[in-house]
């Protein structure tokens, strides 16, 4: 019995490993889809959603941000998004980010905003707030995206890779004109011969 038992719990663990590590996957795919949607390299999206929550979309915060990538609801609502949302929570990570370094324009300092509020980055000068938490979020994400372009993630070569070419199956109409034969007798009748294997049952 106590086998029994432990078996039943190694293979409910083994289960839920398998199930966790497609929904991961399932999300950095969605990532890399809308990063690339959204002209945001996927492997600095990739980075912040790794350093946020690990991938994990029911991730919460002590400050009350929410999802994978750690966005304040308030945030999201102000983009038209829903923060509770896979989808939504994606999406409005990447475009925040994407508008943070637009209004700073570099890597560094659009993380900053992301960590510390771009209120904070204003009040430094345009430069990293001196807080140790935002150099801590910089460093790791900086880190991994190095190694991220250095080697790709899986999701990010799928993403890539080029789709393959889907024929098109002839026309069913061509088929049907090549397998009947009308020869002209005469002006009153036509000799119309069918070919048997194409019309078998």
């Amino acid at each position: 019995m106590k086998k029994l038992l432990l078996f039943t719990i190694a293979l409910v663990s083994l289960l839920c490993a398998q199930v966790q590590a497609a929904d991961v996957n399932t999300i950095k795919a969605t990532i890399v889809k809308h990063s690339i949607e959204m002209g945001v390299d996927p492997a600095i999206a990739l980075s912040i959603a790794r350093a946020e929550s690990g991938f994990r979309h029911e991730a919460r915060s002590a400050h009350g941000a929410v999802g994978v990538f750690q966005l304040m609801p308030s945030t999201a609502k102000r983009m038209g998004l829903n923060a509770y949302s896979l989808n939504d929570n994606i999406r409005g990570g990447i475009m925040y980010y994407k508008n943070m370094y637009k209004m700073f324009g570099s890597m560094e300092l659009a993380l900053a905003a992301y960590n510390a509020g771009p209120g904070n980055v204003k009040r430094y000068n345009n430069k990293v707030p001196p807080y140790a938490e935002t150099k801590r979020f910089i460093a790791k994400i900086m880190s991994d995206y190095n190694r991220l372009k250095a080697n790709p993630d899986p999701a990010m070569i799928n993403a890539t890779k080029p789709k393959p070419a889907v024929s098109k199956p002839a026309p069913i109409v061509n088929k049907v004109e090549d397998s009947i034969k009308i020869e002209v007798i005469d002006d009153d009748s036509l000799d119309l011969e069918l070919n048997p294997e194409l019309f078998s049952i």
